[in-house]
């Protein structure tokens, strides 16, 4: 570039500075909205060729800007976005660090526990972190270190839209990945997730914990509760996700305390979830009630045998702890009738593998319900009556004992 092209360039990026720095408010709107039509996709040495090697000094001012104005919402999602040009850029390890050293992290985390911000300036404030956290592992580090992780997982929990969920679970997963010194910090931040109340966030949850989980590889022992409480979800989303890391912790040190958790939610208590004072009918409220605690022994019977049908040392396991016993109590709960189906399943499973299953199932049904039990135990329930489920409720069915003798003899 010749020296007056070099000078004309100069005294244009001059003029566009003082443009901004006198600007109002609808003025750096228009800029920046120029801004972004012009060099979003460009490179580091492009944005350095269009403000003549000092686009820095742009840089700088829109960073300042953002601190000044982020907790009243002044047009961050185009500040943000314009942020995101020069962080995105091929090569902008440059930009990367005047970012840092001007807090930038900090004003990102920040911007993510305003109540007042709309999810999409959110977003965009999990983007630009997405991008820091992919420059490396120190980056990712950086921003565990100022509480990122809190603070993403605080925004997952408390958004209602979609796309904020999915970018903020996208940045945890990354937050996992290559960061060995927070990785376990992710693994419970994404634990301490499971209780939100909504099904997509806990849906987002479930699905990074099946990728983290093999990361981090010890189970913790605070996964099993959250985890066997999702069963009762009314969204067959979050049970299916629920049941599929269920599957996979099968090799994890929490197994155990998991295969109790199902076989003890087969015959749940008396206890319900607190009335919701809105429903004034008691048969309505009674119901509702009772729903989850229903859906939760559905779930549980469904997930037995899935995991029976795939390993016999489970199956055993599971034998052990009187799961048919549970089975047969679940499948005269004449409350929900996909519980006794899932019931019915799990526990044909068991009766065709063990033959001294067989023999204990046919004393405590009789041979008639046994019978119709083996010729089709998907539909048993729609032909059962109440002395017939009566008979089941009060099962004393114990095979762990016989187990305990064979052992013993052999």
């Amino acid at each position: 570039m010749s020296s007056s092209k070099e000078q004309a360039s100069i005294s244009q990026v001059m003029c566009f500075l003082h443009e901004w720095d006198q600007g109002s408010k609808m003025v750096r709107v228009r800029m920046l909205s120029d801004f972004l039509a012009k060099n979003t996709g460009k490179t580091c040495p492009e944005l350095e060729h269009e403000f003549a090697q000092v686009a820095s000094l742009f840089f700088a001012r829109l960073t300042a800007w953002i601190r000044l104005t982020y907790m009243f919402g002044t047009c961050l999602d185009l500040q943000l976005k314009a942020v995101g040009v020069f962080l995105s850029a091929n090569s902008s390890h440059q930009y990367m660090m005047e970012f840092l050293e001007v807090g930038g992290v900090l004003t990102l985390l920040e911007i993510l526990g305003q109540d007042k911000l709309k999810d999409g300036d959110k977003t965009e404030a999990l983007r630009l972190l997405q991008i820091i956290a992919n420059a490396g592992q120190k980056y990712k580090e950086l921003i565990c270190e100022s509480y990122g992780v809190k603070a993403v997982a605080e925004c997952l929990a408390k958004s209602e839209t979609e796309g904020t969920q999915e970018t903020a679970a996208a940045l945890l997963e990354s937050l996992a990945h290559g960061n060995p010194k927070y990785h376990n910090q992710v693994y419970k931040g994404l634990i301490s997730l499971m209780t939100c109340i909504s099904p997509r966030a806990q849906q987002l949850v479930l699905q990074v914990l099946r990728v983290v989980q093999p990361i981090v590889k010890t189970a913790h022992h605070s996964i099993v509760e959250p985890l066997l409480n999702l069963l009762r979800s009314l969204h067959l989303e979050v049970q299916y996700e629920a049941i599929e890391l269920i599957t996979e912790l099968m090799q994890s040190e929490v197994r155990p305390a998991l295969l109790r958790g199902l076989v003890v939610f087969l015959k749940p208590t008396k206890d319900r979830n607190p009335k919701h004072k809105i429903l004034e009918d008691p048969e309505v409220a009674k119901m509702t009630d009772s729903l989850p605690v229903l859906l939760q022994q559905a779930a549980s019977a469904k997930t037995i045998r899935i995991l029976a049908q795939r390993s016999e040392e489970i199956s055993k396991e599971l034998l052990s702890l009187r799961v048919i016993h549970h089975l047969l109590y679940a499948m005269g709960n004449q409350e929900h009738a996909d519980a006794q189906r899932q019931a019915s399943l799990a526990l044909e499973h068991f009766v065709r593998m063990y033959p001294v299953v067989e023999e204990h199932v046919r004393r405590a049904m009789g041979t008639r319900l046994f019978e119709s039990f083996m010729h089709n135990a998907d539909v048993l329930h729609l032909n059962m009556d109440d002395i017939q489920a009566d008979i089941l409720r009060s099962n004393k069915v114990n095979i762990s004992c016989v187990l305990e003798e064979q052992n013993s003899d052999s």
